[in-house]
């Protein structure tokens, strides 16, 4: 009996035993999810408790909606919070040449927009007022030419060997009411948006894929008001004289670009395989050019300063073509996959023409503009 007494005391002793041991087995796990979920919570800061550091990653790591072209191989960022993304603008990657390219497009025309604001009469008189700049005679002449932004006067320039036509249109005497000054403006400012939302769309796009959407959304809408915008000057300043080509012109370009974003819209627009129908639909938009260029041309064939208003454009439109034909092609990084990564590929060369081909356009609107601030409408029909 006593035998079989410590027999069974012996077996409730290992049963005890072996609770313990399998409530002790079950704590350490529970304790070790716990520390594996304090770590998803604090994803962001590293293994000395520093800030985690973003690693650049390959292609193959993407996400679904950030690969676009599979010829560049590496130095991809991914998800990276809007932080990293906005200060890796000073740090090497895939992107940072793309980022560049169009800032510093977008900070030469700003340049250019306050170098025309400054031209302008009632800014130069603004800012002589505020600031105290002006000498009281200087002060006196600026606000003898003080008119409407949309009919300024324009200082005069020293072009008198690029006289038009007097046989077409009747000069104006110095110092009197010139063409109005927004078209170009409206240029200066379309240019501008373009060029700013490419450059964000292609620093913060890593983020996530709602954003990355929304900015390539605003990025084709800023391809679209640029290309609208460059009609503005040359329209507007061949066809002062008359409305109803101008109006008829300004409304077709606008509606075009109203339209070619919104067919744009659709999510599945955004991926790398319908690249050439993005391309084909902003070339088509900026050929229609091509009809009231060749009016202009017709209508002011005797014209002097034509040749070289032509010329500007006709290597805007070839910046362009060029530049849209790397985009489309890949290339070069299609003969060398990863040779490329960092620079020299298409989307940077890509970049380079758009703002040669807008610098093109500019010298040809400051050529309408010159040639308006001469001529009056007298004579014109």
């Amino acid at each position: 009996m006593v035998e079989d007494r410590e027999a069974v005391v012996l077996e409730e002793a290992m049963a005890k035993d072996e609770k313990l041991q399998e409530s002790t087995t079950t704590y350490k796990k529970k304790g070790k999810k716990g520390k594996k979920g304090s770590k998803t919570k604090n994803d962001n800061k590293g293994s000395d408790g520093g800030i985690r550091e973003y690693k650049l990653v390959n292609y193959e790591d993407l996400p679904d909606y950030m690969k676009e072209n599979e010829f560049i191989q590496k130095y991809y960022r991914s998800e990276w919070p809007i932080s990293h993304a906005f200060l890796s603008l000073f740090s090497w990657h895939n992107e940072t040449l793309n980022v560049w390219t169009h800032l510093l497009g977008f900070l030469l025309f700003l340049g250019l927009t306050v170098m025309q604001l400054s031209d302008m009469p009632q800014v130069a008189d603004l800012l002589g007022h505020l600031h105290g700049s002006f000498s009281p005679k200087a002060a006196g002449n600026v606000s003898l030419n003080q008119g409407s932004l949309f009919s300024l006067a324009s200082p005069p320039n020293n072009h008198d060997h690029l006289q038009p036509d007097i046989t077409s249109a009747h000069h104006r005497p110095a110092n009197t009411a010139t063409a109005p000054r927004w078209p170009f403006l409206v240029f200066l400012f379309g240019s501008m948006v373009c060029l700013i939302t490419s450059s964000l769309c292609h620093l913060l796009c890593c983020h996530s894929r709602r954003l990355n959407l929304l900015l390539n959304r605003l990025d084709y809408a800023g391809i679209a008001v640029m290309i609208a915008a460059s009609f503005f000057p040359p329209i507007s300043y061949a066809f002062l004289c008359t409305p109803r080509w101008r109006f008829f012109y300004l409304s077709s370009i606008s509606f075009l670009a109203v339209l070619t974003v919104l067919s744009l819209l659709a999510p599945k627009f955004t991926h790398g395989s319908y690249r050439a129908f993005r391309a084909l639909l902003f070339s088509a938009m900026g050929l229609t050019g091509l009809v009231p260029a060749v009016h202009i041309t017709v209508v002011n064939w005797s014209e002097s300063r034509k040749m070289e208003t032509m010329a500007c454009e006709a290597a805007m439109a070839t910046f362009y073509l060029v530049g849209t034909a790397f985009y489309v092609s890949r290339v070069p990084e299609k003969w060398r996959p990863g040779r490329f990564d960092m620079a020299g590929h298409s989307h940077q060369i890509f970049h380079v023409f758009v703002v040669a081909g807008a610098l093109a356009h500019y010298v040809a609107a400051q050529l309408f503009l010159e040639w308006r601030d001469e001529v009056s409408c007298g004579g014109r029909t």
